[in-house]
């Protein structure tokens, strides 16, 4: 089974997003709920199997009413059950980026 995390940097004060919620979700049903540590990072999951999965970032909450991003979603695929996953955010009030970490 894939291991999953996630890692938030709040590039608008250039530090780690900590205490961001993450939830995780597979097939619409929530499988997981976690806040980012001191240093932005969660592990959603440790035992994943190969599917669609939503990472949902809460931005709005994390920025205090955000005036434009409320929850920021991750839509991705696991192929490969045996491999790491890992889904870094980089974020701010107004925009965002991610992509395939290691």
């Amino acid at each position: 089974m894939a291991r999953l995390s996630t890692h938030v940097l709040d590039t608008s004060r250039g530090q780690p997003a900590a205490g961001m919620q993450v939830r995780l979700y597979a097939g619409g049903t929530l499988v997981a709920t976690v806040d980012t540590n001191a240093d932005g990072r969660a592990l959603a999951a440790e035992s994943v199997p190969a599917g669609i999965y939503d990472l949902v970032f809460s931005i709005g909450a994390y920025f205090e009413s955000s005036p434009f991003l409320e929850d920021v979603v991750v839509r991705f695929r696991i192929a490969d059950p045996a491999a790491n996953y890992h889904v870094p955010l980089l974020v701010s009030p107004f925009g965002y980026t991610t992509y395939r970490g290691s």
